[in-house]
């Protein structure tokens, strides 16, 4: 080969695709699991706050981690369904979660149930609400998660989850935002027609920082053991990383089996965020984890959540950033 033809190839093999060639910051994937900076094991233990539906006390971020948790997915809203949560607010909740030394797991709530639910968001709004949050986000990947878009479609509506959502990761990419991405399944979460089961090879090669997370919700649909392993070993088996992102112990449209989902992620490493800490609906109550926000007030759920066989206090472990943190002010 001539020099500069042989210089030129060299120059391609170097150059190759510019967004490869980054590495993910913060919490990150390796080898189908989440890690932080440093490349500690993180291992998601905690519950969901409705924040933009019901923003609790003051204390309530303290409560949660006092309970054993390591994390807290939280509700903002794009404006769809629920007031746009200000870039003001979102900084806030990240403080409080910081201060409370919990990792954030942000999620756009108004997407739900996207076709079936009226007014919900797309996946492409619940991106543009995102970009107005990237001054806010800058320098939080070791705290943050952002889960893109909340359960995006409802029950059998075809809403093109496998294109919307590599379109939103390569927008969010584009604004340079390398955080670790949570990728919702469809149909209220649940997968119902295995699409993210089938696909989130194909999501997470899309991706050039190699940076996704998959959340799968574990209510009704979920209801023995074997379905709850039958889905989740599919990502184990291909070293895809996911989570349980919502479920609880019983719900209206059937019975959760909540011992076999988090035996299985205690045995497998994967994380778990129970629905939800307080303030659902009177409909809803039986999901609170506490009631009234007062954390002393523990439901039967809360009690099977936080202190049962596999829960927050015997499995939680927190997260290694906090601890640098204490190691770098003590010096």
């Amino acid at each position: 080969m001539a020099f500069p033809a042989l210089l030129l190839a060299l120059l391609g093999a170097a150059y190759v695709t510019p967004a490869r060639a980054r590495q993910a910051e913060g919490i990150r994937v390796a080898d189908g699991r989440l890690v932080e900076a440093g490349g500690e094991p993180l291992v998601l233990r905690g519950v969901n706050h409705g924040y933009a539906f019901g923003p609790g006390p003051a204390s309530v971020f303290d409560d949660i981690r006092a309970a054993g948790a390591n994390a807290v997915r939280v509700a903002l809203a794009s404006g769809q369904e629920w007031p746009a949560t200000r870039p003001a607010v979102a900084a806030s909740v990240i403080a409080r979660c910081k201060a409370a030394r919990l990792i954030c797991v942000l999620d756009v709530h108004d997407t739900m149930g996207y076709g079936t639910q009226p007014g919900a968001a797309t996946i492409g709004q619940a991106v543009d609400y995102w970009l107005t949050l990237r001054d806010v986000l800058r320098h939080q990947e070791d705290y943050v998660v952002l889960n893109i878009a909340n359960e995006p479609s409802g029950h059998a509506v075809d809403a093109d989850w496998l294109g919307n959502t590599e379109a939103a990761i390569a927008r969010l990419r584009a604004a340079g935002l390398p955080h670790a991405l949570m990728v919702d399944a469809p149909n209220w979460g649940n997968d119902a027609f295995h699409v993210m089961h089938d696909h989130a090879a194909e999501v997470f090669a899309a991706d050039p920082l190699r940076n996704v997370v998959f959340d799968v919700h574990m209510y009704g649909p979920f209801d023995t053991a074997g379905k709850v392993s039958g889905y989740l070993d599919a990502f184990v088996q291909q070293r895809l990383p996911i989570v349980v992102g919502e479920f609880s112990q019983i719900h209206e449209y059937g019975d959760p089996d909540e011992d076999a989902i988090m035996a299985y992620c205690q045995e497998h490493g994967l994380g778990y965020l129970g629905w939800s800490w307080s303030g659902n609906s009177s409909q809803y109550s039986y999901l609170d984890v506490v009631t009234g926000y007062h954390p002393g007030r523990l439901t039967q759920w809360g009690r099977r959540l936080i202190d049962g066989p596999n829960g927050l206090r015997a499995t939680s472990r927190p997260a290694a950033v906090y601890g640098r943190l204490w190691l770098a002010a003590a010096r």
